[in-house]
C-alpha cells in the first residue's frame, strides 16, 4: 500500500524495508507501541525523504534515538513541556518535528513547533500526511 503512495510522488526517495526485531526495539525502549500505520510503512520503506531534504518520516533507527534524546535531555526539560506522550517519526527540514500521540493513543499527526513548543494538530492520519507532506512544493505545508 504505502509504495503506491510513495510511487505517486516521483521526487520521493524510499529506502529498503526496516528490521522487525528494530521496530520491537523501539517498542520496548520507549514504552510505547508504534502506530500500526508507521509500522506497516517502515516494514515497507525504512524512511522517506523529499525533494527539499525533509526527513518525511525518519529511518526506525533515527526513531528510536531522537525520541529518547527528546526524552532525557535535561535542557529540554527545562524549556519545554514534556515528550512522553509523542513519538516523533519525521521533521520539515527546518526544524519543526512530527509526532503521534501515544498517551492516549491517536491515528492523528501533530507538528511540534521548536521555536514556541507549540503543538498542533497537521493530519488526522499517516496516509494524509504523507500526501501533503509530499505534494505541497515546501516545508511549510502545514501552516
Amino acid at each position: 500500500m504505502w509504495r503506491d503512495v510513495i510511487g505517486s510522488f516521483p521526487s520521493a526517495e524510499s529506502s529498503s524495508p526496516a528490521d522487525p526485531s528494530l521496530l520491537d526495539r523501539i517498542e520496548s525502549e520507549l514504552g510505547q507501541s508504534l502506530p500500526e500505520d508507521l509500522r506497516s510503512f517502515l516494514l515497507e520503506s525504512d524512511g522517506l525523504t523529499d525533494e527539499y531534504g525533509a526527513d518525511v518520516v525518519w529511518p526506525a533507527q533515527r526513531i528510536l534515538d531522537d525520541n529518547i534524546n527528546f526524552r532525557g535531555d535535561e535542557q529540554f526539560r527545562s524549556l519545554y513541556m514534556s515528550f512522553d506522550s509523542l513519538m516523533f517519526f519525521g521533521d520539515n527540514g527546518g526544524g519543526d518535528q512530527f509526532a503521534f500521540v501515544r498517551v492516549p493513543e491517536r491515528s492523528d499527526i501533530f507538528v511540534w513547533d521548536h521555536e514556541t513548543d507549540g503543538r498542533d494538530l497537521v493530519s488526522p492520519n499517516l496516509e494524509s500526511y504523507l500526501r501533503s507532506a509530499l505534494g505541497s512544493g515546501g516545508e511549510d505545508w502545514y501552516r
